[in-house]
C-alpha cells in the first residue's frame, strides 16, 4: 500500500481568508506552468459536492481537473484531481484549515496512489514536490 502524501504549512491569514484564496482565487497563485493551457484566464471550484474545478483558457475552453467531493468551509475541502491525467486516474485531495492563533494550518492529504499501479509511488514523490512549491505561492497570496 503507498502511504498517502501528507504536505503541512501555515499560512499569516484567518482561515476563512485561507479557504477562500484555496477555492476562489486560486488562479492569483496557481502556477501557470501547472495549468492545460499555460495561461489561464480563470480556474474555478464549483462550490458544491459535484461541482467541477476546471481552467478556462483565453480562447474559452475548459480543461477539467477534478471534482468536488465534500465542501465545508472554510474548514475543509476535499475532491477527486486528475490535472493532467485520465479521470480514471484520479487521485482524492483533502485540505483541512486549522486556525490557529490568527494564523491557519493547511494539511493537504492526497490519496489513490494504490490504483496508478506501478506508477503510484513515482507519482506520489512527484506530487510532493510540486505541493511545496505551490504551498509557497499559497502562503505569499494569502498575505
Amino acid at each position: 500500500m503507498t502511504e498517502p502524501l501528507v504536505v503541512e504549512f501555515e499560512v499569516d491569514a484567518p482561515r476563512g481568508h485561507a479557504f477562500d484564496t484555496w477555492t476562489a482565487r486560486c488562479g492569483l497563485w496557481w502556477p501557470k506552468s501547472h495549468t492545460v493551457s499555460g495561461d489561464p484566464a480563470a480556474i474555478t471550484f464549483q462550490p458544491r459536492p459535484g461541482g467541477r474545478i476546471f481552467e478556462r483558457a483565453a480562447d474559452g475552453t475548459e480543461h477539467d481537473w477534478g471534482e468536488v467531493l465534500d465542501w465545508e468551509p472554510p474548514g475543509r475541502l476535499r475532491y477527486l484531481w486528475h490535472l493532467f491525467f485520465d479521470r480514471s486516474e484520479a487521485t482524492e485531495v483533502e485540505i483541512t484549515f486549522t486556525e490557529q492563533g490568527g494564523r491557519t494550518l493547511v494539511r493537504i492529504e492526497q490519496t489513490g496512489w494504490d490504483r496508478l499501479g506501478e506508477a503510484g509511488p513515482p507519482r506520489r514523490d512527484k506530487t510532493r514536490q510540486a505541493w511545496t512549491a505551490i504551498g509557497e505561492q499559497f502562503r505569499r497570496a494569502c498575505q
